[in-house]
């Protein structure tokens, strides 16, 4: 596999984040009164559109990668990390209202209500980033089991796993759509 040069890379990445945002506000996931009722378990149009996005992807990149079209770069799974991560982006989620991708989302739409959380953001990423040797030589040691993915946890073969799992979650995606309240 050829690697693509910075500023193309730059490029498609700008190109991709457009449309993502695009897509985003378009599926309505940028609606701060969806993002909250997603929270509260009475909205599940963030939940359908997440649903769609890995199942999609799923088939996209592991058809790329059993073509050798794409190179898998699997991050290291780390319990401490994975968990205070997640509990910073659920306090910061459940605060603001928007997530990192819609809350770009909702400021591309004219929602000025996110620009706190954005500046929040680009503070916590700054901090992250200048914190990261201290991260590495600590946090980031804590529980890390290397570049774990479900598969592996299980243990069963990616294709089985992915040949079960798929059609698993279409279901549950089209049971959510008929089951739940409108």
């Amino acid at each position: 596999m050829k690697k693509m040069s910075l500023p193309n890379q730059l490029l498609l990445g700008l190109l991709f984040g457009v449309i993502f945002g695009f897509l985003l506000q378009k599926g309505g996931v940028a609606k701060y009164h969806v993002l909250l009722g997603s929270l509260l378990l009475e909205d599940f149009t963030v939940m359908k559109v997440m649903l769609t996005a890995i199942i999609v992807g799923s088939v996209g990149i592991f058809s790329l990668h059993a073509f050798n079209l794409v190179k898998l770069d699997i991050k290291p799974t780390r319990y401490a990390a994975n968990i205070i991560g997640g509990l910073v982006f659920g306090v910061g989620f459940g605060l603001l209202g928007y997530c990192p991708g819609t809350g770009a989302a909702a400021l591309g739409q004219g929602n000025w209500d996110v620009v706190g959380g954005i500046v929040g953001l680009l503070l916590g990423s700054y901090l992250f980033a200048e914190f990261s040797k201290v991260f590495s030589k600590t946090i980031n040691k804590w529980g890390d089991r290397g570049q774990l993915t479900l598969p592996e946890l299980i243990p069963m073969e990616r294709t089985k796993f992915l040949l079960i799992w798929l059609p698993l979650l279409t279901v549950s995606l089209f049971a959510i759509h008929w089951i739940a309240v409108r």
